[in-house]
């Protein structure tokens, strides 16, 4: 097994907080996340387009960060008429993060979605996972002065490809790449319906990409585990030694993301018909909600539950269960529930080609903190509950860091099994109507 190459140094997940810029809008520091010593950290700097003052920002609010959308299925992806676009330094020089908030249709559920911009030796650019392109998001590309060369849509999923045709038109000369195996539901459409023209796909550990030299990538193909496969591309920066993953893993932060707003952190901290039907029967105060840190981390939190059970046991006293969600390097319990575990042989074998053949100190996910300074020691832990999908491949006599991941692992794999009732309610129904497959190593369960 590839983990027992891996070093196990790793130190605990920790937040710390990146200074923004004087003339940065923010109301909330952004967050990096730490494991492991890294040389020469320099501060990393937050920046949105526009002025601190009211009337700038009302300004911007109105022109720079206005773009419509009212797509998705079943649910369209909000914010609809205005995204503010927040991008940070994550490696000097090298490496930058945009960021902005993604809603879920007409809730008060957001988080953040991510595009990472790579400077690559040729003094072009290569952006991974494109965001709207709003006034604000384009400026903020442009002031890096070097051309889009290439635009890289790394997985299937909606949510990203939605923003790649309208993203490439503002840079037409640049080359698209699509994760391979593309599909979309209710109806399959193609990417010319999704304004995606010209795209070359995107192989696995293919030598012959222009950015071959800097950039190595590995695909995830799974069979179908219901109505479509799950494809998701890794790369590797080997200057930075970076990993950029979309869905894979994530790292909740205990403070919300900065593009999120106040207004739909306040709106998730009332006591509506969600947090009514999800207080294990606790009365529930019908009281205003008034801006303050605590309201705001309290609405961040509900949100996290949200998304990552869906229908969490306790949403008037989120406290508990977010606390062991949060600061450290998970599976989201959605994709570990409804994918990894229905084709674990596929995703083990990912991992560690990953963890084998790279030599990573950070993690870039599409979503929630970034950049995750860890090792492979702790991507290794993330995917331990595997070790219980394939007793088989984890037969033998382990090193000292296949020890160490399978120990960090039962932290990371650990989901509050109050909260997970839901989600594994709703699997045993789409595995009972056909919707979701229900197998291990392509055996049934």
């Amino acid at each position: 097994m590839a983990a027992a190459a891996v070093a196990s140094t790793s130190r605990p997940l920790r937040a710390t907080p990146r200074r923004a810029l004087p003339s940065s809008s923010s109301h909330a520091p952004p967050y990096g996340i730490t494991a492991l010593p890294v040389r020469s950290r320099r501060p990393r700097l937050a920046v949105s387009a526009s002025s601190s003052s009211p009337g700038a920002e009302a300004e911007a609010g109105g022109g720079e960060r206005f773009y419509f959308n009212f797509t998705g299925f079943p649910f369209p992806l909000g914010p609809f008429l205005n995204r503010r676009t927040i991008r940070t330094e994550a490696v000097r020089g090298s490496i930058w993060l945009f960021e902005q908030e993604q809603a879920l249709g007409f809730s008060s559920v957001s988080t953040n979605t991510r595009m990472t911009v790579i400077k690559l030796r040729s003094g072009g650019l290569w952006v991974h996972a494109p965001i709207a392109p709003t006034k604000e998001c384009i400026q903020l590309l442009k002031e890096l002065d070097a051309p889009v060369e290439h635009i890289v849509l790394p997985t299937f999923a909606y949510e990203h490809k939605i923003f790649v045709g309208p993203f490439s038109r503002k840079f037409p000369k640049a080359q698209i790449w699509v994760a391979p195996r593309q599909w979309s539901w209710p109806l399959n459409l193609p990417l010319e319906f999704f304004g995606i023209f010209r795209a070359k796909p995107l192989q696995d550990e293919d030598d012959a990409t222009p950015w071959a030299a800097e950039i190595e990538q590995k695909v995830l193909s799974s069979p179908e585990v219901g109505i479509g496969p799950y494809v998701e591309v890794a790369f590797y920066h080997k200057p930075s030694r970076t990993l950029l993953v979309t869905d894979a893993v994530i790292f909740v932060p205990r403070q919300p993301p900065e593009c999120i707003s106040k207004e739909s952190l306040l709106a998730s901290a009332k006591n509506g018909l969600a947090v009514k039907l999800l207080s294990k029967g606790k009365e529930v105060p019908d009281e205003p909600v008034v801006d303050s840190k605590l309201n705001r981390e309290k609405g961040w939190e509900r949100m996290v539950l949200q998304i990552l059970f869906l229908g969490p046991s306790n949403l008037l006293e989120p406290n508990a269960s977010f606390a062991q969600m949060s600061q450290k390097l998970i599976v989201s319990p959605i994709v570990k529930t409804l994918v990894f575990s229905k084709v674990p042989d596929k995703v083990r074998d990912w991992v560690d080609r990953i963890t084998a053949d790279w030599r990573f100190r950070r993690i870039i996910p599409a979503h929630f903190a970034a950049p995750v300074n860890a090792s492979r020691s702790d991507f290794l832990a993330a995917f331990a509950f595997l070790d219980e999908l394939l007793p088989e491949r984890s037969a033998g006599a382990p090193g000292l860091s296949l020890l160490f991941a399978s120990f960090m692992g039962k932290a990371a794999s650990y989901f509050p099994p109050d909260d997970m009732k839901t989600l594994s309610s709703l699997d045993q129904f789409l595995v009972s109507v056909g919707a979701v497959k229900k197998t291990v190593s392509g055996r049934k369960r």
